[in-house]
């Protein structure tokens, strides 16, 4: 295993060299042929469309992430009256639950267990049927979300053979295969798309009921439907600067509630705030509405933003010129009030890495790298050139390796990244802060969102002086095999842990062998 602490160049892969085997499979490859022999390749062919990987990267081809169904099994558990049913291996839906309610949900997950007999029988099928049968009360549930994951998807259950609607109640399957999408990100995008996708086939059959969110207080102004998850004020700040526009912030998709689907359908236009939810936007698109890209975040974001909406829609130039004016006034007097001055690297897996990195560069910061676990689209294009123009280096499908070797290369006063990264830089007494939890949990556009950050991100350069302490204090401990205090230091016996890693490797393989 190599010492996370070298170099890009020096670093080599976290594997062991155990020999070719036969085929080069591993788990993942066989499990992704297991599904396409059981009938899923259209389902795999879509979501390598949809969600591509880059084959230049080599070994570390596989970008951060939790498991992709914690990012679908979330948007169902926010959403009003829908209930959830996994069918996979007891472990995953464990950790998925585990970490559901960890991140703050309040629903009961429902699950459908399986064993050798009924997988591969076709009775799970069955029990999940009967479950979603037994489950689909109207007085409880507009929909119930029905998730494979992976054994379930590579064995070929058909969830596309349930019945779309059960006693009234809106019935919708997918595949959330770890061997098919690369981030739990990505996965909120394909129930949100399944989702649009059964909503528009509602609003093509006829009239739908309005959702309580505008129930009594509809406007007859265009509205916006804005894409992927945000800092719960950012919708509010960008419907007031709409407003002037003749305008209204529409639904923020993945939805709260069924109903709103139709709404954020109804819109004039949809903004990719974040650029990867590719189902989604297809679903937009089969509208018949335009999509636009980036989002008002910083002076040129905003700017940019605006620019983008007028000539979509055909707004009077004079009317956009006007609210520029104002708001990139607000905009660049906050960002002047609060300045970041300091080297910083930003990685992440939630999508929004290259906005926040643009608001951190308009603050002042210096930011060499940026690196997210989703793919590029066109969506992200106009955030990536405007930042590629400032000297940053821009990585998508970003892997843990990556990141890592960008904190390594330019040595930042703050790392903003994953748990990993955040780990990594501390013990090289870098300060850091995960992304997930201290920079997405603020507001990010307009007026609002600029000198958002400065606060967190001053205060965790200012503890630079803390962790040179702490280094110190520490130093001469020993790390890997030698951690700790010790009167005689551990001896390193590489050649034990290979050789138990061979046997232990072989015993994997014949165990999944057994019934083939």
């Amino acid at each position: 295993m190599s010492d996370p602490g070298t170099s890009k160049a020096e670093r080599t892969p976290d594997t062991l060299e155990l020999g070719t085997t036969e085929g080069g499979c591993a788990s993942g490859d066989t499990m992704r042929d297991a599904a396409r022999k059981a009938g899923k390749s259209d389902v795999l062919d879509r979501y390598a469309a949809d969600y591509p990987v880059d084959p230049k990267k080599g070994p570390h081809d596989q970008p951060q992430s939790m498991c992709p169904a914690f990012g679908s099994l979330r948007v169902g558990l926010r959403m009003k009256r829908t209930a959830t049913v996994l069918s996979g291996s007891a472990c995953c839906v464990y950790g998925l639950t585990f970490t559901s309610h960890f991140y703050g949900a309040r629903r009961t997950v429902g699950y459908v267990p399986f064993s050798s007999e009924t997988l591969v029988t076709g009775k799970l099928f069955e029990d999940i049927k009967e479950a979603v049968e037994d489950l689909a009360d109207p007085e409880h549930y507009d929909a119930i979300v029905v998730t494979n994951l992976c054994v379930p998807t590579a064995s070929g259950v058909p969830l596309r053979l349930l019945k779309k609607q059960i006693n009234g109640v809106r019935i919708i399957g997918i595949d959330v295969p770890g061997f098919g999408i690369p981030t739990h990100a990505e996965a909120k995008d394909v129930l949100a798309g399944a989702m649009l996708q059964y909503a528009r086939a509602e609003v093509d059959a006829g009239p739908v009921a309005a959702p309580d969110s505008v129930r009594g207080k509809a406007s007859d102004r265009p509205s916006v439907a804005l894409l992927g998850e945000m800092f719960p004020a950012d919708p509010m700040v960008i419907g007031q600067m709409l407003e002037p526009l003749g305008l209204s912030a529409g639904p923020v998709v993945p939805t709260r509630e069924w109903r709103e689907l139709y709404a954020a359908l109804d819109c004039s236009v949809a903004a990719a705030i974040h650029p990867f939810y590719t189902a989604s936007i297809r679903e937009f698109q089969a509208a018949g509405r335009p999509v636009i890209g980036s989002a008002p975040v910083g002076a040129d974001g905003t700017a940019a933003w605006l620019d983008s909406l007028g000539d979509t829609l055909g707004l009077k130039a004079d009317t956009v010129g006007q609210v520029k004016d104002t708001m990139l006034g607000a905009i660049r007097g906050a960002l002047a009030a609060k300045p970041i001055a300091g080297r910083i690297t930003v990685s992440g897996y939630e999508g929004s890495e290259l906005l926040v990195a643009r608001l951190l560069v308009e603050s002042g910061a210096d930011v060499p790298y940026v690196g997210s676990a989703c793919p590029r689209t066109k969506w992200s294009d106009a955030d990536r050139e405007w930042l590629e123009a400032k000297g940053v280096r821009v990585n998508f499908r970003a892997s843990l390796e990556e990141d890592i070797a960008a904190v390594e290369e330019f040595r930042p006063d703050l790392a903003i990244g994953t748990t990993p990264v955040v780990q990594h830089a501390k013990a090289k007494a870098i300060p850091a802060l995960y992304f997930t939890n201290l920079i997405s949990a603020r507001p990010l556009m307009g007026p609002a969102g600029a000198g958002s950050l400065a606060e967190v991100v001053n205060a965790a350069i200012g503890n630079k002086g803390r962790f040179d302490a702490m280094r110190d204090f520490f130093e001469g401990v020993g790390d890997g095999h030698a951690t700790g205090v010790w009167e005689d230091t551990p001896v390193d016996r590489p050649k034990f842990r290979k050789k138990y890693a061979a046997l232990n490797e072989a015993a994997r393989k014949a165990a999944e062998a057994v019934g083939t």
